[in-house]
C-alpha cells in the first residue's frame, strides 16, 4: 500500500499545478488509489494515457528522502503547517482551465506556514515596476510587517521584490511562493534574496524539485499566493499584467481586494484603475487602510488623514468671524471691524480683547491689525 503521502509526492510529478482532473479524482477515490490505478495503468477519466510513459521513472520516496537531506519538507491537506485558506480552492470555480487546491507543498524555511499565512496580505504587481510602485510597495510591506502581518508574494523583478525587502526591512515574517521547485532561484538574480527568506520566512511551491517556471505554472502559482492570504493588494498592474490573475483568485475566494492608485497617466497603473472602477476593489493607499480591511471588526481601525491642527482652527466660530474682519497692516477702528464681521460692537470688542489675549491681533491708539507673527 502506497503512503498517502508518497501518493502525492508522485501525483505531482504527473500532472501540473492546477489540473482540473486531478481534485476530482482525488476527492473520489483519494491520492493513494488514485497514484495505485495509474501505476497499474487503469485507465481512470483518460488520465493514464497522458502519464503512463513517465510513471516508470517514478521515484517519490527518493524525492522525500533527497528533499528531506536538504531541509525542504511536504505538507499536506490536514497535516497541522497545512494553511486552511488553501482548501477553498476545492470549493471556486476554475479560473482559464485552472483550479482546486494543490496536492501539497514542498516547504522551505523556519517558520510555519500555517502560522504565517493565518496573518497574511499578498503584495502583487507588476514586474516592469516603476520607481513609484516599488517604493509605495516596499513601504506598504514594511507598515504591514510592523502592523505584524506576513506579506506573500511571488519573488519576482519589480513589485514583488519591493513587497519581500519592505517586510524584510521591518524583521517581519513573508512567504515567497515559487513557479519552479523551492530547490531553485527564479529568477537566478533573486537567489541571495530567496536564500535570505528561507533563514527567516518561508518558501514554498507545489511543484517538485528541479521544476522549472513556465508561463502556465506562473498563473496556476497566482491562486496559491491569493489562497495563502486573507487580502490582495494590487500596487502596480498594466491592463494585462498577471498581478490582476491573482486578484480575480481573490475574489473568487471571497477575499478582500485592495488596489493602490497611481498616475492617471501611467499604463503601468491602468489595470489597477480598471480593478477599483469596475470590479470592486477597495482603493487603499497605506498599510493602515489594509490592516484595517482584514483585521475583526473594530480592530486596527484607520484614522483619516487631516491636516495638523493650527491655533486658529482651535478658537470658537464668532472669534474666527472677528478675526477674518481685522485688517493686515492699516489698523481699524473697533466700529470698522464689527461693521466688517457683521456683529455688534459689544461683542467684537469682546473678541477682540480675547484674541489680543491669545496673540492673534494687536492693538495701537484703538486701533486693530493682526499681530506680525500671524
Amino acid at each position: 500500500m502506497t503512503d498517502d503521502r508518497v501518493a502525492r509526492v508522485g501525483l505531482s510529478r504527473l500532472f501540473e499545478p492546477g489540473d482540473t482532473r486531478l481534485p476530482r479524482l482525488v476527492a473520489q477515490l483519494g491520492a493513494t488509489r488514485v497514484f495505485e490505478l495509474l501505476r497499474e495503468e487503469k485507465d481512470i477519466a483518460g488520465a493514464a494515457t497522458d502519464v503512463a510513459a513517465r510513471l516508470l521513472e517514478l521515484r517519490p520516496e527518493r524525492d522525500l528522502e533527497e528533499a528531506a537531506a536538504r531541509g525542504i519538507r511536504f505538507i499536506c491537506p490536514g497535516d497541522a503547517e497545512w494553511p486552511g485558506g488553501l482548501d477553498d480552492l476545492d470549493v471556486v470555480e476554475p479560473l482559464q482551465g485552472r483550479g482546486g487546491a494543490p496536492l501539497g507543498l514542498w516547504v522551505r524555511g523556519s517558520l510555519s506556514l500555517g502560522e504565517s499565512a493565518a496573518t497574511s496580505a499578498a503584495v502583487v504587481g507588476s514586474r516592469s515596476a516603476t520607481t513609484y510602485g516599488t517604493s509605495v510597495a516596499s513601504d506598504l510591506a514594511a507598515g504591514l510587517a510592523g502592523g505584524e502581518t506576513t506579506v506573500v508574494s511571488g519573488a519576482a523583478f519589480g513589485i514583488d521584490q519591493a513587497a519581500h525587502r519592505g517586510a524584510l526591512a521591518m524583521r517581519g515574517k513573508t512567504i515567497a511562493v515559487l513557479a519552479c521547485g523551492v530547490d531553485r532561484a527564479y529568477p537566478s538574480a533573486h537567489k541571495e534574496l530567496l536564500d535570505y527568506i528561507v533563514d527567516v520566512g518561508v518558501v514554498v511551491s507545489e511543484l517538485p524539485l528541479g521544476c522549472s517556471p513556465t508561463r502556465y505554472r506562473f498563473l496556476a502559482r497566482n491562486r496559491v499566493i491569493a489562497a495563502l492570504s486573507r487580502g490582495t493588494v494590487v500596487v502596480e498592474a498594466a491592463v494585462r499584467s498577471g498581478a490582476l490573475n491573482t486578484a480575480n483568485w481573490a475574489q473568487r475566494l471571497h477575499r478582500h481586494v485592495m488596489g493602490i492608485p497611481g498616475p492617471v497617466t501611467s499604463a503601468p497603473s491602468e489595470g489597477v484603475h480598471q480593478l477599483i472602477r469596475l470590479r470592486d476593489a477597495t482603493l487603499v493607499t497605506r498599510a493602515e487602510d489594509v490592516l484595517e480591511l482584514l483585521s475583526p471588526v473594530g480592530a486596527n481601525l484607520s484614522e483619516e488623514a487631516q491636516e495638523p491642527a493650527r491655533p486658529r482652527d482651535l478658537l470658537s466660530r464668532r472669534d474666527q468671524q472677528v478675526l477674518d474682519a481685522v485688517p493686515v497692516s492699516q489698523g481699524a477702528s473697533l466700529g470698522s471691524v464689527a461693521r466688517t464681521a457683521g456683529i455688534s460692537p459689544t461683542e467684537v470688542g469682546r473678541a477682540l480683547r480675547t484674541l489680543h489675549g491669545k496673540g492673534f491681533v494687536e492693538e495701537s491708539e484703538s486701533r486693530w491689525r493682526l499681530a506680525e507673527q500671524r
